[in-house]
């Protein structure tokens, strides 16, 4: 009996592109044929419903006995675009080596690769570009127009990545950019699927254009129109303040004191930008970038945000270092700026003992000692915390986040320390005046301001 309709696969994820389009009656009617007349089913058709199944051997004796690997059905479906769309990667290498082709378009203009990417399907995707495989999508900025194309846009082509460092693993490498050596945030292959991943970008972009401070890294564009997508920035190749410490260990006061101005100086910046503060979130050594005079500048916004929007889900550990991350994030409570000042208390105290803040302990360790109210040991000589530091470090990363200093207090006492030490150059403990009543004056100055910070982070 001759079928009443023409071959189409209609099992299994379909097309990408495909419209809402089948007729419930329709298919339950073929479903009926099929199998009632399974021996008569196309043998193209067979072929894809084997690709289906992932049935290697089904599919070897189907080609091996002459059928086409790239026969389409009524829809220009392919094997391949449904073995793309199942994830099922042995079906996808055993019908491009029999033959397949690796781009043929559906009745709607999907592709192979275009259905894995809507699928999620991040193995057959890496193994269809191995072989040629071109994406149809756009960016997820992409414009239609001309004129919205962004002023900060970065034509890919002009970024030369044959000399290319490896700055961070896996996310950051240098290039060169019209003469000039930049650095270049890319983004991974599965952010096209993922809409958290791409708001973020978005975020990172929208917060980088807001940024122009000595003391923050520079801004200098960005690709939004083609895959992958990019953040180029200003590069500083004598690294980070975390390799510096690992070479370095303890620095000399002046040294100390100069870095955590140029440090605090970024983030006041940051916390005072109008309308809204912005919250780092990430601040730890590895994101403290040195530049060619021996200045320090805050950088990587991944997980940075506008202290006045709301998010829809906590910030976690895994995004950020737990052995510099605010108690109050651990615990998942509202936070608001106070949590770089936590950050900048154990960078403090790292540059002055030599070490990361509980070195001795697992990461996944440390949130849950800050938590409970513990704070890494003081075990360098006294004399080291003079002039009011490790005062100033205590209140910094003291419980209660109301009662840590604005980065515009925790300047002036580092202004006064870096003047005192220009006159003294010594690090003796001695008492001070404008020390002595420090949570005092703190108390005094966050009542100032208190009125005027009536909204906090959500977390």
């Amino acid at each position: 009996m001759e079928s009443k309709y023409p071959p189409r696969f209609t099992l299994g994820k379909q097309s990408s592109l495909a419209p809402e389009r089948h007729n419930e009656e329709l298919e339950k009617l073929r479903a009926e044929e099929e199998d009632a007349e399974a021996e008569d089913i196309d043998p193209g058709v067979r072929l894809m419903y084997l690709a289906n199944e992932g049935d290697l051997d089904g599919i070897c004796e189907l080609l091996d006995s002459g059928i086409n690997a790239n026969y389409t059905d009524i829809d220009g479906r392919t094997a391949l675009h449904v073995a793309a769309c199942q994830g099922l990667t042995d079906a996808v290498a055993l019908l491009l080596e029999k033959g397949a082709q690796v781009d043929p378009k559906d009745r709607w203009g999907s592709t192979p690769l275009a259905d894995a990417i809507y699928y999620k399907n991040n193995d057959v995707i890496k193994q269809l570009e191995t072989h040629g495989a071109k994406p149809l999508m756009a960016a997820p900025m992409h414009v239609n127009r001309a004129r919205e194309v962004p002023e900060y846009e970065i034509d890919p082509k002009e970024l030369d990545f044959t000399n290319s460092v490896e700055i961070t693993k896996g996310t950051f490498c240098s290039a060169l950019w019209r003469g000039t050596e930049v650095a270049v945030k890319k983004l991974g292959d599965d952010v096209i699927t993922d809409e958290e991943k791409v708001k973020a970008f978005r975020d990172e972009l929208a917060l980088f254009q807001k940024i122009r401070h000595p003391n923050v890294v520079q801004f200098l564009g960005a690709v939004t129109q083609s895959s992958p997508m990019m953040i180029v920035t200003e590069y500083l190749p004598k690294g980070d303040l975390c390799a510096f410490l690992k070479r370095k260990g303890a620095l000399k006061p002046t040294t100390a004191v100069r870095f955590a101005l140029d440090i605090a100086r970024g983030m006041g910046y940051l916390h005072e930008n109008k309308p809204s503060p912005i919250i780092h979130r990430d601040l730890e050594p590895s994101n403290i970038l040195r530049d060619d005079s021996g200045h320090l500048k805050v950088a990587d916004f991944g997980v940075s945000k506008l202290m006045a929007v709301k998010e829809n889900r906590p910030l976690t550990c895994q995004e950020t270092s737990g052995r510099y991350v605010a108690p109050e994030v651990f615990k998942q409570e509202e936070y608001d700026t106070k949590v770089d000042v936590f950050s900048f208390a154990l960078i403090l105290q790292e540059m002055i003992e030599g070490c990361p803040p509980f070195s001795a302990k697992q990461e996944a360790e440390v949130s849950k000692l800050y938590a409970a109210k513990e704070r890494p040991p003081f075990r360098a000589p006294a004399k080291r915390y003079g002039h009011g530091w490790r005062e100033l470090i205590e209140v910094c990363w003291n419980e209660n986040p109301a009662k840590r200093p604005t980065f515009r207090q925790i300047i002036t006492r580092l202004e006064y320390i870096y003047n005192t030490l220009g006159h003294k150059r010594s690090w003796k403990v001695r008492p001070l005046k404008c020390f002595q009543n420090l949570e005092a004056m703190l108390r005094r100055d966050n009542s100032d301001v208190g009125s005027s910070r009536s909204t906090r982070s959500s977390i």
